[in-house]
């Protein structure tokens, strides 16, 4: 068992999906986890007394008043944060074929969400980690990073591509200061957000495009993260790993 005693990690939209698992898994591995969530409150409450050792934090995150205010909650509620996790996205329509309001709109509201907040969750985390003598990032991205989406998800490709970028930007120039960064890029996952893909594509569609029987699972994703937090493997900072039941390999 991976050992996290003492750490105190802040996991973004960890109210269900990916993110829940996660805080479920770095609980399990010791580690006090800071809940953020921003409309799911009832979840997270939920999640909060499942834990015990956790503390809840919401935020807006297409708003940097809000992404400051959190992380400044966070570190004046455990002193120090030891590791950041940047799960919390959205994944909103941006169809080159609608008006174009809709798709500006759109890009934007994406960007906020999945990139600018990541960016500027990470810019106050290397500030706290610079005074604390290190710690740990971990950052969600997408196998759509790497080999696309679909024509009406492209805002959602480029922000996870720039997830990616952020990452190995980080790993390269704070590394001497014990400031590790990491990717996941996880492919289709079972999770509430992903179900309106279902929907609207069919599960057969996702079926087919994986190597494996099963569809990925949240809790096939937490595992890892809890890996790269446990300083098991800092040699490998600035990685992208794949977890996609192998439907993009490079």
């Amino acid at each position: 068992m991976i050992d996290l005693t003492g750490q105190n990690i802040l996991v973004t939209g960890a109210s269900r999906g990916i993110g829940k698992a996660i805080a479920q898994q770095l609980a399990a591995c010791g580690a006090v986890v800071g809940i953020h969530y921003n409309t799911k409150i009832e979840e997270a409450q939920a999640l909060s007394e499942e834990l015990k050792n956790s503390k809840l934090f919401r935020a807006d995150l297409s708003r940097p008043e809000e992404v400051k205010q959190l992380f400044q909650q966070a570190t004046d509620c455990f002193q120090q944060v030891h590791a950041v996790v940047n799960n919390a996205g959205i994944a909103i329509e941006s169809d080159p074929l609608g008006s174009d309001q809709e798709f500006i709109d759109n890009w934007e509201q994406t960007m906020k969400v999945n990139l600018s907040a990541v960016g500027f969750i990470c810019k106050l985390a290397i500030n706290h980690f610079l005074q604390k003598g290190g710690g740990r990032i971990v950052n969600i991205s997408s196998r759509a990073a790497f080999r696309g989406d679909t024509h009406d998800f492209l805002a959602y490709a480029a922000s996870k591509g720039g997830v990616v970028a952020l990452t190995r930007s980080i790993a390269r120039a704070y590394g001497k200061q014990r400031i590790l960064a990491f990717d996941i890029a996880p492919g289709f996952t079972q999770t509430d957000m992903a179900q309106d893909f279902i929907e609207k594509y069919g599960e057969s569609i996702v079926r087919d495009d994986i190597a494996l029987n099963e569809l990925t699972q949240p809790k096939d994703i937490a595992p890892m993260v809890a890996f790269l937090l446990s300083g098991l493997a800092d040699h490998a900072t600035g990685t992208s790993i794949d977890m996609n039941a192998g439907s993009y390999v490079h």
